[in-house]
């Protein structure tokens, strides 16, 4: 089990698991509920890469992040094995 400290967004924090390459089991901590089970739901049984490449990048209210770029940057530590809250 991953977790991931959110920064710049209403969520606190990302929990999740990555299986041979394969997301599972996200949950955000916070945040907009509706959206962040939307895109916990949608990611779930995905590629991890796969992931990181839809969601990087994606901006909310100008923040420079949002919920789902802060999954995609959680996936990427933990592939990398960079993740310092992991």
């Amino acid at each position: 089990m991953f977790v991931y400290k959110t920064f710049g967004v209403c969520s606190r924090k990302i929990t999740f698991e990555i299986t041979d390459g394969i997301l599972h089991n996200v949950r955000f901590v916070g945040g907009c509920n509706g959206n962040t089970q939307g895109v916990s739901r949608l990611c779930e049984g995905m590629e991890a890469e796969t992931v990181i490449e839809r969601l990087r990048g994606v901006d909310c209210g100008g923040r420079g992040t949002s919920c789902p770029d802060q999954l995609a940057r959680a996936v990427r530590s933990a592939l990398d094995g960079t993740c310092e809250t992991c």
